[in-house]
């Protein structure tokens, strides 16, 4: 197994975070103050679609015939707090997998959060996060912060500015939500953790280099943030040039009360700038090179591209025991996926329940539902036979229609550190075409936190 030069130059770092969690007890209160942190988790996922019905297949096409695939990840998160009050945090991660059809192809969401980190069946270590954040209190009360990945257990002012720069994901920061953020624990397909047509900067992981910042104001919340993205759309190495190229995101949030119930009401603006091809320059280069390799992005990627969307991210608890979510969000649509996956319109809407309700404390239920979308200039290029990234069934193979899906599952606590979770997704014109699928997938996931 070979480290990575960033882990392993990270090393005296790592063991230095790692080295013990101290704690502070707050007089007069029953709070326990976070000095230094060491969290840790692993998390399995399996899963299996039988066959489906397909009318032709292309280079990225899923394929047809029963299969399974798999994601094992382990992950270290350590914290220390400096005297001067600001926070450093290091993730250092062991992952693998293996996606269906042995290439992460054929589907616009895909259905397990943890596939883009896995980097074959033999586990790779790598260095997942490296920031810096530091909190300004600014009056208005205290609030208390429990302790959670990449965050110690503290009270803050509730009026406050925090910064983070570093290496982490955008959406560490950005598009929280309570009841559909986390696929080790909640919701598996892409869908449901994040808007599907976020096309966040970041690296092939999900992961990239930046600075952030959240200021805190009563009920609101503002956030403004810019972080680097690959060198080539998809890919693996960061591109470092953040005046040129790089994806910007502001977000405003608002806390309320519905019938005594908290909620949260949360819009996304985005914009990337980088080197990508159009649709529409792609579709005009296949149809005048009859023949050609029908991945023709690779050609007419020239130039940098703006690209950018909008989005409204809701989340409302309508008991103390269950609460609903809804996502939608529109992008141009016009250049190529940069970071994320192949969604230019994209909703998400569920519910998630806690087990308390029949007498099983531990255990959540959640059902969700999605619709993906095209552009215009996407599906042109489609049905002109063109392959993207993720997608492409070849011409005469495609007839579109959205992206549609299901998904269930039952989550049990089995001790206080470990969850076994039993999902099911539904998935109709995978890939946005209507001659094949649907496509039902069946998963277990066991998850432990220590």
């Amino acid at each position: 197994m070979t480290l990575s030069p960033r882990l392993i130059s990270a090393m005296p770092l790592l063991l230095w975070l790692g080295s013990g969690a101290v704690w502070a007890q707050d007089a007069g209160t029953d709070k326990v103050e976070e000095f230094s942190q060491a969290r840790y988790q692993s998390t399995y996922n399996t899963q299996h679609h039988p066959a489906f019905g397909a009318v032709g297949s292309g280079t990225n096409s899923m394929g047809p015939g029963a299969d399974k695939m798999f994601t094992f990840s382990l992950t270290g998160h350590w914290g220390q707090r400096l005297e001067s009050g600001a926070e450093i945090y290091m993730n250092a991660e062991l992952a693998s997998g293996d996606p269906f059809s042995r290439n992460l192809v054929g589907l616009g969401s895909f259905t397990n959060g943890e596939i883009t980190r896995a980097g074959g069946t033999t586990p790779k270590p790598y260095l997942q996060r490296l920031f810096w954040r530091q909190t300004w209190d600014q009056g208005g009360g205290r609030e208390w912060l429990d302790a959670d990945f990449n965050q110690m257990a503290r009270w803050v002012d509730k009026n406050r500015f925090v910064l983070t720069a570093g290496n982490f994901s955008t959406l560490d920061v950005f598009d929280d939500n309570a009841y559909a953020k986390d696929p080790r624990t909640q919701f598996m397909n892409w869908s449901h953790w994040t808007y599907s047509s976020f096309d966040y900067a970041a690296d092939a992981r999900g992961f990239g280099w930046g600075v952030a910042a959240e200021w805190y104001r009563g009920d609101w919340v503002y956030r403004i943030g810019r972080m680097s993205g690959p060198k080539r759309p998809n890919e693996l190495p960061v591109d470092w040039d953040l005046l040129r190229h790089y994806g910007d995101q502001v977000e405003v949030e608002h806390a309320h009360q519905l019938n005594g119930q908290p909620g949260k009401v949360r819009a996304l603006a985005w914009r990337n700038r980088a080197v990508t091809a159009s649709f529409k320059d792609a579709t005009d280069y296949l149809l005048s090179h009859p023949g050609t390799d029908p991945q023709t992005l690779f050609k007419v990627r020239n130039g940098e591209k703006i690209k950018y969307g909008l989005g409204l991210n809701l989340e409302q608890a309508l008991s103390d025991d269950v609460g609903v979510f809804l996502r939608t969000m529109k992008s141009d649509g016009r250049t190529e996926t940069y970071a994320f996956t192949e969604v230019d319109a994209s909703l998400s809407a569920g519910t998630l329940l806690k087990g308390r309700l029949w007498g099983r404390a531990a255990d959540t239920v959640g059902l969700a539902y999605m619709d993906n979308r095209l552009s215009r200039d996407r599906r042109a290029f489609l049905e002109a036979g063109g392959m993207s990234y993720f997608i492409g069934d070849g011409a005469g193979n495609f007839r579109y229609r959205p992206e549609r899906g299901i998904e269930v599952f039952y989550n049990v606590g089995i001790t206080k550190h470990l969850w076994l979770t039993a999902d099911y997704q539904r998935i109709q014109n995978p890939a946005y075409n209507a001659l094949r699928g649907p496509v039902n997938v069946y998963a277990l996931r066991m998850h432990a936190e220590f």
